[in-house]
């Protein structure tokens, strides 16, 4: 899961990234409206933490611009501003949530979960999928009844997968996904190769058949037929 952190306060960017990493998250940090932006207009995020106020800019126009581009990311609002109206025209723009500070971070940690889990899955508390069945509050995976040990790399994987039946991903699309700003100094996808061949393996050694085509010279693509 790819969040990106809009935090012009170092010290707190730093805490809430590490907070988020520990938990799993692929996290990108910004400071500036400007880098902000940028990113939003050439990647996919499933979560973004938007400070309202920046030095370069408003949160609230990065908003307007994630909407503006169809983004299918949630977006949770940190800030220290407890205005009414600040408040009522987040959400009017299209917020999933509203945090002021200061927080606990176990309490951030949850708020992105559930924006996540209701972005990607309707809110389901179970994911369903022929012989699987994945529990995304547990980050569980289960074949008839079984539980299945996966990596959390190879856990992400499927549950992206999941996220996009039938569709087409790249290896690129893929592999930001997975590891976000480090794909740049990637030299190679062979990492994706080997988290989904591991995947491939454990599902067919529980008796699942082959549900990922390859599609030669263009990505992936979960068979939901």
């Amino acid at each position: 899961m790819k969040i990106l952190l809009v935090e012009d306060e170092a010290a707190l960017r730093g805490a809430l990234a590490g907070s988020l990493r520990q938990a799993g998250y692929v996290v990108e940090e910004v400071a500036r409206f400007a880098e902000a932006h940028e990113k939003i207009a050439l990647h996919q995020y499933d979560c973004v933490l938007l400070d309202l106020t920046l030095p370069d800019g408003a949160g609230l126009d990065l908003l307007r611009a994630l909407k503006a581009n169809r983004s299918a990311a949630g977006v949770l609002i940190i800030t220290a501003r407890d205005a009414l109206q600040d408040k009522i025209t987040g959400f009017d723009l299209g917020a999933d949530d509203y945090l002021i500070k200061p927080f606990h971070l176990s309490e951030l940690n949850a708020r992105v979960r559930a924006i996540i889990r209701r972005r990607q899955f309707n809110g389901q508390q179970q994911i369903p999928f022929r012989e699987l069945l994945v529990l995304p509050n547990l980050a569980e995976v289960h074949v008839r009844g079984e539980l299945l040990s996966l990596t959390k790399k190879e856990y992400d994987l499927l549950l992206y997968f999941l996220a996009n039946p039938g569709r087409i991903l790249t290896k690129e699309a893929i592999a930001e996904h997975l590891i976000g700003d480090a794909v740049d100094a990637a030299d190679s996808f062979d990492f994706i190769y080997t988290h989904l061949k591991n995947l491939r393996k454990k599902l067919q050694e529980k008796g699942v058949e082959n549900y990922i085509r390859t599609m030669y010279g263009v990505g992936y693509k979960l068979s939901h037929e």
